[in-house]
């Protein structure tokens, strides 16, 4: 509770807060509903915080899992007005575009036709001389245009493929940029009917880098979760941090051992998309007081070339961390002996088959005992590894959802979301954590990736080997051991 000579300082930061927000709607009124869609993204990143001290001053005290909830949906709010703030800027490039067509075209007609001859004018959403150019890049040794339909800002163009997809979509492609430079994006992707179809789209689409705002809120929500790491550890020895601050060496160690795993996640993403030439946006962390953190997400700044770059940069991360994370918990493991910091009860250890198994050949009888000892490092490679198999379940853009989407294709990987959205619904049902991570995907990454530049492409025999490999391991880690398995393993008394 904040004492009585801090409540007039925190009234003050809120009349700022409120003055500033004043004056951000002042400004954006003049910009019709893109200001007011922008101003609108700034009151959602600021309204949890607003909320949470306001709210404190008054003498009401929301816990970290209302603080979560509140970020969730912000997070989720700035989105979609995000979207919907694109969609605004492109029907207003849109209606720009067609008012100066207009003009130059009823300019040209009043020079040259009577005032009583009418003026037909068809807005095409390519204009012509580019729709030329894009034509005669096909042929019939790569893919024979039939129809030309017009989509969105650009063209779909059917017929039939005449080659390797990767290859075609490789010649197409550097006989577009000749033409027309970086001004337009073509990509080779299948329709509803499994006909191959090339669609091209003006390169104003491309994805952008995240906006100041966005950095700053990723800032805020790293040390968000730097703090629930912590908070985390110090529930693991049995105090509260906040209510503690003065033990907070105390949890130190194991709450950076959890962020250092969330680093080793990253790293992966980042070192095989700087491989691929493929930019990612600032890791939006998302602080979770149960385990530290449910991961983060991650954005593409960059149109991908195919599904085994999407394939790559996904498992990447779940590698990085879940190697880092097994590795703790294996040393972890050797590390144990009588004494050491944390015993848990034998129970304990069937909550996942991975580490079960793990732990019965490494400590072998030990785990007969009630409470077993064992080492810290355990408790955070566990973690950890719970922490990588929550961002490898198969939905929206989540690593799991991503690796199905690569793999399988869109389809699939739609029918994979729904399917992991209503087993966390059921589990959810039970357990608070399962319902958390069904807000977290609902709100904020139940959409699929966009398609790649070549959707028809699929990856590699081993790259669905290894994308099948950590699905499993993703299901052995949240799989709990049932008694009689527990049993024959020789996991509890």
């Amino acid at each position: 509770m904040f004492t009585s000579s801090e409540t007039p300082i925190l009234g003050i930061i809120l009349l700022v807060a409120f003055a500033i927000l004043g004056w951000g709607f002042y400004r954006a009124r003049p910009f019709g509903k893109l200001g007011i869609l922008a101003w609108l993204q700034s009151v959602v990143l600021m309204t949890p915080w607003l909320l949470f001290f306001g709210l404190f001053a008054a003498g009401i005290y929301i816990n970290i899992a209302g603080i979560l909830f509140l970020v969730v949906v912000s997070a989720g709010l700035y989105v979609y007005l995000g979207r919907q703030l694109r969609a605004a800027g492109q029907d207003a490039i849109l209606k720009q575009r067609a008012t100066q067509r207009l003009a130059d075209e009823s300019s040209q007609a009043s020079e040259n036709l009577p005032q009583s001859t009418a003026v037909v004018v068809e807005i095409l959403p390519i204009p012509e001389e580019d729709l030329s150019s894009i034509r005669s890049i096909f042929g019939i040794d790569t893919f024979f245009a039939t129809e030309t339909i017009a989509y969105q800002q650009g063209a779909i163009f059917k017929g039939n493929l005449r080659g390797e997809p990767q290859d075609v979509h490789q010649r197409l492609t550097t006989s577009l940029k000749e033409k027309l430079g970086d001004k337009y994006r073509l990509f080779l992707l299948e329709n509803t009917d499994g006909k191959p179809v090339v669609i091209v789209l003006p390169s104003s689409n491309d994805p952008r880098p995240i906006t100041l705002p966005q950095k700053v809120f990723a800032a805020i929500l790293a040390v968000a979760t730097i703090g629930t790491s912590l908070e985390t550890a110090g529930l693991l020895l049995n105090f509260d941090v906040l209510a503690n601050p003065e033990r907070l060496q105390e949890a130190l160690p194991i709450g950076l051992g959890i962020f250092a795993i969330l680093i080793a996640h990253e790293i992966g993403h980042w070192l095989l998309a700087r491989r691929h030439q493929v930019r990612l946006s600032w890791p939006f962390f998302l602080p979770a007081v149960q385990i530290g953190s449910f991961g983060s997400i991650t954005r593409f700044e960059s149109l991908l070339q195919n599904r085994s770059v999407l394939f790559d940069i996904a498992v990447a991360g779940p590698i990085a961390g879940g190697i880092v994370s097994l590795l703790m918990l294996i040393v972890g493991l050797l590390l144990s002996h009588p004494g050491s910091l944390f015993q848990l009860p034998n129970q304990f250890f069937q909550g996942s088959i991975l580490v079960g198994s793990l732990a019965r050949v490494v400590l072998g009888s030990a785990l007969q005992s009630p409470l077993v000892n064992v080492n810290p490092l355990v408790v955070i490679g566990w973690l950890g590894l719970v922490i990588t198999a929550l961002n490898l379940m198969p939905a929206g853009q989540l690593d799991g959802g991503r690796i199905v989407q690569a793999i399988y294709g869109r389809k699939t990987a739609n029918r994979s979301t729904i399917a992991t959205l209503i087993v966390l619904a059921l589990v959810g049902l039970g357990n608070a954590l399962a319902l958390y991570w069904l807000i977290v995907i609902l709100f904020l990454q139940r959409d699929l990736e966009r398609p790649s530049l070549n959707e028809i492409t699929e990856p590699n025999d081993a790259r669905a080997a290894l994308g099948l490999l950590v699905l499993f391991l993703m299901i052995t880690t949240l799989l709990p051991l049932t008694p009689g398995l527990a049993g024959r393993l020789g996991i509890g008394g």
